[in-house]
């Protein structure tokens, strides 16, 4: 009698890394000072620095991570940075 074959494991499911939930701030350039917050009742996320007291808010879907809420603020505040450059 032969040996049965004996079945290969499947690979190990690799572990997402967990995104930053702190960042550094844009006006004052202090390093992780920014916290990000996502209330998903009333569907806002809001960015605050702890030191200069600068904050941004904006609406979330369910798929929104602190990132994106910390990029649209460094977008938005390119595009507010832009605007008085044409201006001027």
């Amino acid at each position: 009698m032969g040996k049965r074959k004996s079945r290969a494991k499947p690979p190990p499911k690799k572990r997402m890394d967990k995104l930053d939930t702190v960042f550094c701030c844009p006006f004052c350039n202090h390093g992780s000072s920014v916290e990000c917050r996502i209330d998903m009742k009333n569907l806002i996320g809001e960015a605050a620095c702890r030191i200069c007291q600068e904050s941004f808010s904006t609406t979330v879907t369910a798929l929104t991570e602190p990132i994106d809420i910390y990029s649209e603020w460094i977008d938005e505040c390119e595009r507010v940075n832009n605007l008085d450059e044409d201006t001027a």
